[in-house]
């Protein structure tokens, strides 16, 4: 059975579309059609029930969805380990990041990765965390790393990263230089937050209402899609927000903002790799992943006697 076409049967069958599998495989749908149709003519069986509204499995498309997804795994496992054999050290990368990994934590990774291997292409989509698990399970990339982790039975999730949230605000905003927050003063002080939806609104969220506090109790004043638009509002004085550690460094050397801790809370998580399961990763992917974790580990033996701060990796 023809490897393309095989491929195509299976996105109609998890799409249950035509037109959604066109999509997710960058050809038209009479392409579609035609690939389906020579598929049913060589096993000469009907695959699909197609209706105005919907695209059914027939019996013998189950039974063969079993069987093609493990020869296109099969296939790609076949190729990836060709392409080792042969050491080729060039391909595409497609990776999407949340926001503050993309923008504060992917650069210094990028940079030794590109070094080492100049010729691989990589394209990085950045949104937040549920915007990168839809565009893995459409096959639009092949790797994510997320700020929260996402319960979906077809996606695996790997922490690699440990992260702390801190409050910020403007260097004058509170009085008295104690580097602690109370929850008192966070439920009175108006809160800029990031959209729902993003890892880190998604963490913050978890800690407050474990400490008693929902949404209903915040003075929550603007929803910015932005980290750095967050940052300039907050240094304005018009309000405090939870970010990312990794995303102050420069503001804070420059005096523009301040950490505070909340006091009796520790607001610590990890970020993760996102990739689909049942899927042969490509070789480009895991030389990444490998990168990834030299990096990580370098870091680690750097900050060993600081075990609080201590990074950790999985892949």
């Amino acid at each position: 059975m023809n490897y393309e076409r095989l491929k195509t049967f299976i996105a109609v069958a998890e799409k249950n579309s035509f037109s959604e599998a066109a999509k997710m495989l960058y050809v038209t749908q009479p392409t579609i059609t035609s690939q389906i149709k020579s598929l049913e003519e060589e096993l000469g069986t009907k695959l699909f029930e197609r209706t105005t509204k919907k695209v059914e499995m027939t019996q013998s498309a189950k039974i063969l969805l079993k069987y093609a997804r493990e020869i296109v795994q099969m296939n790609d496992s076949a190729r990836k380990e060709i392409t080792q054999m042969e050491s080729m050290t060039y391909g595409e990368l497609g990776m999407g990041c949340s926001l503050t990994i993309g923008e504060y934590i992917l650069p210094e990774f990028l940079k030794q990765f590109k070094e080492e291997y100049p010729l691989i292409q990589i394209q990085v989509k950045i949104a937040n965390s549920h915007q990168v698990i839809n565009s893995l399970k459409n096959q639009f990339i092949d790797v994510g790393l997320i700020e929260t982790p996402v319960e979906d039975k077809q996606i695996n999730l790997e922490p690699f990263l440990e992260d702390e949230i801190v409050l910020i605000a403007a260097p004058d905003y509170f009085s008295g230089h104690d580097a602690y927050i109370s929850m008192e003063q966070v439920r009175q002080s108006p809160l800029v937050f990031r959209e729902e939806g993003s890892g880190t609104r998604s963490v913050v969220n978890h800690y407050l209402e474990n400490a008693g506090l929902i949404k209903d109790d915040l003075q929550i004043v603007m929803e910015l899609g932005s980290t750095e638009a967050i940052k300039a509002v907050v240094e304005s004085g018009l309000g405090v927000s939870f970010i990312s550690k990794n995303a102050i460094k420069k503001e804070q050397e420059l005096g523009l903002l301040k950490a505070f801790s909340i006091t009796d809370m520790e607001l610590k998580r990890y970020f993760y790799i996102a990739h689909r399961k049942e899927h042969v990763l490509k070789s480009s992917t895991e030389l990444f992943l490998e990168t990834l974790q030299s990096i990580v580990e370098k870091k680690e033996a750097f900050v060993a006697d600081e075990p609080a701060n201590n990074y950790h990796i999985n892949v």
